[in-house]
Order: C-alpha cells, then structure tokens, then sequence
C-alpha cells in the first residue's frame, strides 16, 4: 500500500510540474517560432517593395532593423510573363540555376504570393509589375531553421535533465513525507500481529475449558446453554484471530519482508481443481454447481499453501453468495505470459459503491455481505485474498453487473 501510495505521490509530482515546465519551453519555442517567421516575412516583405536597384543604407536610423527586417541573405530578381529573367539586385548573394529556376517556376505556377521551401529552406514572395512583369524576392531562411533547431534541442535537454533532477527530489520527498505514515502503519501491522498472537493462547484455555464443561452430565440444561454460547463465540474469536494473522503475515510479504512466504513451483492448475472439488458439496447443498475449466500444466512461483487459501476463498464466497440453482464457473487459462483466475457466481449483485471497497478490511455491504452466525464471515476473507495477491505480485478485480453476475479475476505470471 505505501509502495502504491508512493508511486502515486511521484506521478503526480511529475506530471504536474512537468507539464509546467513542457507548457513554459513549449510556448518559449512557438513564440521564438513566431518570431522567426514574422522576420522572414517583415524581409520579404521590404525587398518586395524596395526598388531592385535600392539598397539598405547602413546606420539609417529612419529605418530601425524592427522594421527593415533581419540580416539575412536575400535575392531580388524580375521576369517576364515566360519566366525570362529580366535584371536582379545587386546583392552579394548566389544562387544555383536549378534552385532558382524551380523557385521561379513555382513562383509564376500557383496563384499564391508568398510560399517556403522546407528541404531547401528558401522563402520566396511574388509582385506583379507593368507590362506582365513579375518581381520575386527570395530570402535564405537556413539562419532561421537552425535557430530553431538549435532552441529545440536546448529545450529537450533542459527537459530531460529538469526532469530528471524533478525525479530524483520526488523520491526523496516522498521518503521523507510518508515516513510517518509508513512509521505508523508498521505499528499498527505489528501491533495487530502481536495482539493477535498474545490472544492465541486464552483462547485456546477458553475453548478447552468449554469443551470440558460440555462433556459434564451432571450440567443443567440453563448452564449447558450458556456453556455452547461461550463456546461458538470462543471458535468465531479464533477464526478472527487466525484471519489477522493471516493479514499480517501478506502485510509482511508485500512489504518485502523475507522468510515469511515460501517460494516453490506450485501446479496452479491442480490447486484450483483442488479447491473446487473440496466446496463441490457444500454447492450442491446449496442447489448450485460447480463447472470448472482448468487449462492443465499451468504452474506459478509462490506459497502452496497461501495460494490455496487464495483459490478457496474465491470458490467458498462463490457459493455462499450463488443463487440456489445456478452455476459457479471457475476458469483457469493463459494469456501469455500470466495466469488468469476467474471465479464467477449468479447471485445478488454488488452495487458500484461497495465494489470499490470490497477488499477493504472488516467490509461488509448491509445485504450481500453481511456477517451471517452460520458462515462465520468477518469481513476479511477478501482482504487476505488480495494480500495473497499483491504478495504473489499479481491483482485481483472484482466485477458485478446482472447480466454477467459477480466475477472475481486474479491474475498471476505464470512459469
């Protein structure tokens, strides 16, 4: 859970401040983008209506560079109505004849006055003059492109670095904050355990000293009934207790603490079939059955005996909760690399309220699962359940609608 919790704390914290930081360099590039291309087109757009033969004074303040355009190479040049080329500017500029000849072509083909070449990083701008006469300017916009890039590729590795640093100070912040909560949450793990543990032992004299007051024949009828209410109640303390310590020890686990569950090659197809066979007669006194499709050989890494708890306490809260008189599917198959459990019951379904909180600890909805005398239910059966999970590195899922039913879905890597 803490893991989890941390995890969340560090996505959220990149997420936010890197969307920030990609917001700030993203609009910084598109205005430097802007920018450049407001230039080019301010360039084109004095060239084109600057005589061919007038050229840019140096130090004319009537003319600030703002509005004269950037220093870049630009190519004022006429033609004819044929694409004849009739004078050009004098500037200290060349150009290859077939880059010309292609941007003077495109130039008098299209009905736009202005275009740009992206390969060969060439603007142009059209003007029409007296007699049929065009006057084409070409800027050199190569300056200007690896500006550009050059802002780019700064910006990505102001990116990858920053979030980097950003990475690294969230999981530390992130140790330090939940400290506390991962302190506290240890407490109450250990003191849950040792509780339960210390209480082990009274219960046990409890249970014995009721089972020898019940063999008493000389016990009235009025104390005997006291007698087998201690001793019910005594055996529900003890499923309680043995259901915590069940808790602990896959709190442990997912907490990576060693020694606590064996790892060993179990057949997860034959411990299915096993916990299928063990509720086959309860759901049948229940007027339901059991139809199990098991894909055999499938085998996972983990604790025979916690995952057998696993796969009984899907199957036992499957007949529990069926409808007298329908099926309880129980499905085992591959996919891949995991193995896929699914436990599927008709009955009353959960409504999506309690769905959310169905492995919570000590839950129980006011109808479905509610604790009945007869089943003993504490509200922790689910709970261990995705301990045992979470432990084994898998998940568990619960879906409710009516027409699927109530299906539970674990999933494991399988061998």
């Amino acid at each position: 859970m803490l893991r989890s919790l941390r995890i969340k704390f560090i996505a959220i914290i990149m997420a936010l401040v890197g969307t920030v930081l990609i917001s700030v360099l993203g609009g910084s590039f598109i205005s430097a983008w802007q920018t450049q291309a407001d230039m080019i087109e301010t360039a084109l757009e004095r060239s084109i209506n600057r005589g061919i033969r007038e050229r840019p004074l140096i130090a004319d303040i009537s003319k600030m560079p703002s509005q004269d355009g950037p220093n870049m190479l630009i190519l004022s040049v006429e033609v004819d109505e044929t694409g004849m080329l009739l004078q050009s500017n004098d500037a200290p500029v060349t150009i290859d004849s077939s880059v010309l000849a292609s941007v003077l072509s495109e130039a008098l083909s299209t009905d736009a006055d202005r275009g740009i070449d992206n390969e060969l990083h060439i603007a142009w701008r059209r003007a029409q003059l007296d007699a049929g006469a065009w006057r084409v300017v070409i800027a050199d916009t190569s300056s200007s492109y690896y500006t550009l890039r050059s802002l780019a590729i700064q910006d990505l590795g102001i990116t990858v670095i920053a979030m980097g640093a950003l990475f690294a100070i969230s999981v530390g912040l992130s140790s330090w904050l939940l400290k506390p909560v991962e302190r506290a949450w240890e407490q109450q793990r250990r003191f849950v355990a040792d509780a339960s543990h210390e209480l082990k032992t009274p219960l046990a004299v409890i249970i014995a000293n009721t089972q020898i007051l019940a063999k008493d024949e000389t016990l009235s009828n009025e104390s005997r009934r006291w007698v087998d209410s201690t001793a019910d109640e005594s055996a529900h303390m003890k499923n309680l207790v043995e259901e915590l310590l069940e808790l602990a020890r896959t709190d442990e686990s997912t907490a990576g603490a060693q020694g606590v569950m064996r790892k060993a090659d179990v057949d997860f197809s034959e411990v299915v079939e096993n916990a299928s066979l063990e509720f086959d007669a309860i759901a049948f006194e229940r007027g339901c059955e059991i139809r199990e499709e098991v894909q055999p050989g499938l085998h996972v890494e983990g604790d025979p005996e916690w995952l057998s708890r696993l796969a009984k306490i899907l199957v036992d809260n499957a007949c529990k909760y069926a409808t007298s008189g329908t099926p309880i599917n129980v499905t085992l198959t591959r996919d891949g690399k995991r193995c896929v459990l699914t436990v599927n019951n008709q009955g009353q379904t959960i409504s999506p309220e309690d769905l959310e909180h169905i492995f919570d600890r000590f839950y129980r909805t006011d109808k479905a699962r509610s604790r009945e005398a007869k089943s003993g239910g504490f509200g922790l059966g689910l709970a261990i359940a995705k301990g045992i999970a979470d432990s084994h590195g898998g998940e568990i899922t619960a879906q409710s609608t009516d027409a699927d039913g109530t299906t539970f879905r674990v999933v494991l890597n399988c061998l």
